[in-house]
Order: C-alpha cells, then sequence, then structure tokens
C-alpha cells in the first residue's frame, strides 16, 4: 500500500487523528477531508486545521450544513442536552452522517486520484450508533464501488479496538502525546483530555486509564 494515496475522513479527534497516523505509516500520500455540518463547535474544524497543517497533510474542508438542518441531534443543536436513556441510541447521535461522509470522501478521493479511504468508526467501544458498524461499513464499500465503477478499499484501523488499544496503536505510531494533547474528543469543547463528565470524555479516559496502568505493570 506504500505506493498508493489514501483519504482520512477527519474530525481531529483522538480516534480520526490516530487513523491519520496510521494512514501516514500505511500510505505513500495521504489527504484528509474534514466536514462542516454546522456542528455544536466550530472548535472542531479549527483543531483538524491545525492538526493537518501541523502534520502537512492536504486537508480539504467540506460544506454539509444540510445535514444540520435535516438531522437534528446534541451535536448539532445547542438546546438538546447530551444524554442517553437506556436502550436508546445517544441524543449525539447524528441520523446519516456516516453515509454521507463516507460517499462525499469517496467523491472526492476519485477526483484525486485516491482508491483507500481510511476512517475512524469503531463497534467495540462505541455508543451504538448503527453507522459505525462494521456490516454498514462492508456495505457502503460495496455500494461506492458500484455507484462510482471504482475499486475503492475502505479501512477502519479501530473497528475491533477498545479505547485502550486505541490508545496503544497511537503509542505504536509514536503519537501518543500528540493526539492525548492536541486532539477534541469532548462533546463540550475542550480540547485534550477535555472536561472529564460528557460520555466521550468518559470513554477517553476509561481507555487511557487502562492502557497507562497495563504500561506500569
Amino acid at each position: 500500500m506504500k505506493n498508493e494515496k489514501a483519504v482520512v475522513v477527519f474530525s481531529g479527534g483522538q480516534d480520526s487523528t490516530t487513523c491519520l497516523f496510521w494512514a501516514m505509516e500505511n500510505f505513500k500520500e495521504v489527504e484528509a477531508v474534514t466536514f462542516n455540518y454546522n456542528q455544536r463547535h466550530k472548535l472542531e474544524i479549527e483543531v483538524a486545521e491545525n492538526i493537518a497543517k501541523e502534520l502537512g497533510i492536504k486537508h480539504t474542508v467540506l460544506d454539509m450544513s444540510l445535514l444540520n438542518q435535516l438531522a437534528p441531534s446534541a451535536l448539532t443543536r445547542e438546546d438538546i442536552d447530551i444524554e442517553q436513556e437506556d436502550g436508546e441510541l445517544p441524543s449525539t447521535f447524528v441520523e446519516g452522517r456516516n453515509l454521507l461522509f463516507m460517499s462525499f470522501a469517496a467523491i472526492l478521493a476519485k477526483q484525486v486520484g485516491a482508491r483507500h479511504l481510511v476512517t475512524g468508526v469503531c463497534e467495540t467501544d462505541f455508543s451504538g450508533y448503527p453507522d459505525c458498524r462494521d456490516v454498514f461499513i462492508k456495505s457502503l464499500n460495496v455500494t461506492l464501488n458500484l455507484a462510482m465503477d471504482n475499486p475503492f478499499v475502505v479501512h477502519t484501523p479501530l473497528m475491533w479496538l477498545d479505547k485502550a488499544e486505541t490508545w496503544k496503536l497511537a503509542d505504536e505510531l509514536n503519537a501518543f502525546q500528540f493526539v492525548r494533547e492536541k486532539t477534541l474528543t469532548c462533546y463540550n469543547g475542550i480540547i485534550a483530555d477535555g472536561c472529564g463528565e460528557c460520555p466521550a470524555c468518559e470513554l477517553r479516559k476509561r481507555g487511557l486509564d487502562i492502557y497507562l496502568s497495563g504500561k506500569e505493570v
């Protein structure tokens, strides 16, 4: 794969940044694409831009504002609380987000001559989002290939990793401190270790604590 090109779906968070480093390790040329869907925290886009610039990665920001209009959630509306009730998807779920993001990423990839798409979706430590499942990604990969008559390969390096293993992968890629200090995972818009209270921060911290405790043994 070292002689090929990849496009990484990039939010500037822990998972997509780890995937960006993974792609840089595995492909000769890498680009990143970020989607502006009028998300709750515009800082997300700024963080993604800053990381791409620091790593020397060509970065494209695409306007997906229609998604905000169609799919209200806690990530697109400040008047919707971040919460999750038993047996239901959390209020942070944005309907169709990964379907649209991957479709537009594929269109961009074909234009820039990239056959590989990389995304940080995960079915291990996740909130039950249906568009993070492996079966969805495999199905979408076939659909993209048929729709665009192009042999795309969708890579999900984190699909079967829990958060502790994701931290381990970042460490193996010599990106541990970078990911910990410069990414934005927090639903409340706080860079690095975040607010420590939202579901995203709790998941991130739990994985970090497990990984660090294992390293000390």
